[in-house]
């Protein structure tokens, strides 16, 4: 039954039906290639500006997508582990929700076609892709998430296309090196995707949903999740090791500690409450290991 929200606690329902923790895979890849760009060019602020915030903006329309249709298929409930269910704890109405997303949808377009205008009008049917994939990844017949293509959806769009478009919008061209460095953010975001489906493994498996984490089943799904990490970091490593990049890359290591306490949480514990500290570690990975790369990036132009 619904309630009316106090308006003490309003901005606060709002700022969670973001899910702002997830919102880091959004800011950290446009972050990263506009400053893979400055390593070429002049920066124009106006188009990074409207690139994070479309991209920001995408994002927590996809999050409210999210919660629209948990709701709509009995997946939420009062007792639902994590930062969603505002409409079921909190009261907000359904329609509401979708609004908003759908507002949220319509700014990032307009934001886009400024973008497009002064970069290239190619850029609206990549906007356009990603726009319907957030759609479809919890919306439509056949959504993304109940499938195992959640964590390469997101980790393709997310981390890697994102840092792309952020560097094609300031250069003109797409660069072999920007195309390396986006790896790495690509692994991150999708381990952000496999920590939730990790939590939410027996839930998901009554609802009927065919995630990773379901297929190769929890113990064998942390293990995908470590390598993950290790991944991220030795790509890093490699690109150093082969002079592409400078040793001040290797400060990315410092976030090491983060990885490392999520993969021991998830070993330890099975119940789902206990084991978001370790989805906010998976996140808090990509944001430390991504702001460091940038600015060791930052560094190497200004003072190498």
């Amino acid at each position: 039954m619904q309630h009316t929200i106090k308006a003490d606690e309003g901005w606060r329902v709002w700022w969670q039906l973001t899910r702002p923790h997830t919102l880091t895979a959004s800011f950290v890849p446009v972050l990263l290639g506009t400053l893979i760009a400055f390593r070429e060019t002049a920066i124009d602020p106006v188009l990074f500006i409207l690139m994070m915030l479309a991209t920001l903006f995408l994002q927590a329309a996809t999050n409210m997508f999210n919660e629209y249709y948990d709701f709509r298929r009995g997946l939420d409930t009062e007792h639902s582990v994590g930062i969603g269910g505002a409409i079921v704890r909190n009261g907000v109405r359904p329609q509401t929700v979708l609004g908003i997303a759908l507002g949220l949808y319509l700014a990032a377009a307009v934001m886009g076609l400024y973008i497009a205008a002064h970069s290239s009008w190619m850029l609206l049917a990549v906007g356009g892709v990603a726009m319907a994939i957030g759609y479809l990844y919890t919306g439509g017949p056949y959504p993304i998430a109940y499938t195992p293509l959640g964590e390469l959806f997101s980790g393709v769009v997310m981390g890697m296309a994102i840092v792309l478009i952020s560097y094609f919008i300031q250069t003109g061209h797409v660069s072999g090196f920007a195309l390396a460095l986006s790896i790495p953010s690509m692994i991150l975001v999708a381990a952000i995707m496999m920590s939730n489906n990790i939590r939410d493994l027996e839930g998901d498996k009554e609802s009927g949903r065919k995630t990773v984490a379901i297929l190769a089943g929890r113990s064998n799904a942390v293990t995908i999740l470590a390598v993950f990490f290790i991944v991220s970091y030795a790509w890093i490593i490699g690109m150093v090791l082969f002079g592409k990049l400078t040793p001040l890359a290797l400060l990315v290591l410092l976030s090491i500690p983060k990885p490392a306490a999520a993969i021991k949480t998830f070993r330890k514990e099975l119940v789902p409450l206990k084991v978001m500290p370790a989805m906010k570690a998976t996140a808090q990975t990509n944001t430390f290991f991504g702001l460091l790369l940038c600015i060791a990036l930052f560094i190497e132009h200004w003072f190498l």
